[in-house]
This record gives structure tokens, sequence and C-alpha cells, in this order.
């Protein structure tokens, strides 16, 4: 089965309580997202550590329960930093992040993570593609820079937009984009 792609670039995730000593006017919608509800907010900070850091890193909303930090491996060299690969909302053994906005600044003891490689699904979704909610699949990729993506979870919600989350290192590993589409693979049983 075809699925589309899309590409995260490094983003923030912030609660409200985080958000109200970062910035004095409400967080503001610039444009949709693929998943429902999900929006990129006008509104961005600056993400730092002693080694370095990045200006306009975009606020993801809406607002959550958790802070987190999503950047690339890539992005991780020039804060020469090690973060987690965890899913969204598992912040265990994350990493350290300053996070300033125009009002102020806050040092977070933890929520810095890669993303992992995930397929937005509904249970729907896991019916069509004929697989369960944590079983590890693969994605075909066809093009200049064809090849298999190992590594790749489903993350279940029961509003779900289908789609493949890739951040941009792997998405330039292969020379995709956001909108292309690929292929998911069951892995076979060993």
């Amino acid at each position: 089965m075809n699925i589309i792609v899309g590409v995260s670039n490094r983003h923030v995730h912030l609660t409200k309580e985080v958000y109200d000593l970062l910035f004095d006017d409400p967080l503001e919608k610039e444009r949709d997202l693929d998943q429902p509800g999900q929006f990129a907010s006008k509104q961005k900070v600056i993400i730092k550590n002693e080694h370095d850091s990045f200006d306009n890193v975009r606020i993801v909303g809406p607002l959550r329960k958790y802070n987190q930090i999503e950047i690339s491996r890539t992005d991780s060299y020039k804060l020469k930093v090690n973060p987690p690969i965890r899913t969204s909302g598992d912040l265990e053994d994350s990493l350290p992040i300053t996070i300033v906005g125009p009002k102020g600044k806050i040092n977070l003891d933890k929520g810095l993570i890669i993303a992992d490689r995930h397929i937005h699904v509904t249970k729907e979704d896991l019916k069509n593609l004929n697989i369960k909610e944590n079983e590890e699949v693969a994605i075909k990729i066809e093009g200049e820079k064809s090849g298999i993506l190992k590594s790749v979870h489903p993350k279940l919600s029961e509003k779900a937009s289908l789609r493949l989350h890739l951040d941009n290192d792997d998405a330039n590993a292969f020379n995709i984009k956001t909108g292309d589409t690929v292929e998911v693979l069951k892995i076979k049983e060993r």
C-alpha cells in the first residue's frame, strides 16, 4: 500500500505554562499541518545550549501536556549532544535544553529528542495495512536514491491522517520530500 510522506523540520511542543513564560500573546496558527488539529504556529523560539543554538524554531500547536524539542541527528552535531530517538511524548533519558522567547527563557531539564520514524494511523488504517499497533514495518522508496527504510513504527490515533513522518536527515538520504509517496512493507517473521 502506498502512503504520503511528511517531512518534519526541527520544532517544539510546549505546555501552556512554559508558553506563557516565553510569550505574552496567544499561540496563533500560521497553517494547518497534515495531522488533524495540528498546526504550525506563527510563534518561533530559539533553542540553545552551552555549545550553540538554532533561531526561528517553530512551535507546533496546539499546546501539549509536555515540553518536547525535536531535532535531527545533523542538528545534534551542531549542539554537540546525543539525544535519544523517541516516540513523541516519550521523554525518558531526553536531554536538557534552553528555550528563549521574546518575553523570557526557560532551562528545561529534559525534552530534547530525535523523533522516531513513524506512520500516523487509525485502527482502520492498521487493518488496511494488515499490521498490528506495535509492529515495525519497512518503507520502500523509489527514485534516484531508492532503498528500504527500516525501523518504522505505527503511531495510533483516533483522528490520524495516514502519513509517514520522517525528519530531514531521513528524507534527504532518500531524496524524498513532503507529498511524495512510498510503499509500506511488512517485515517477514524470522
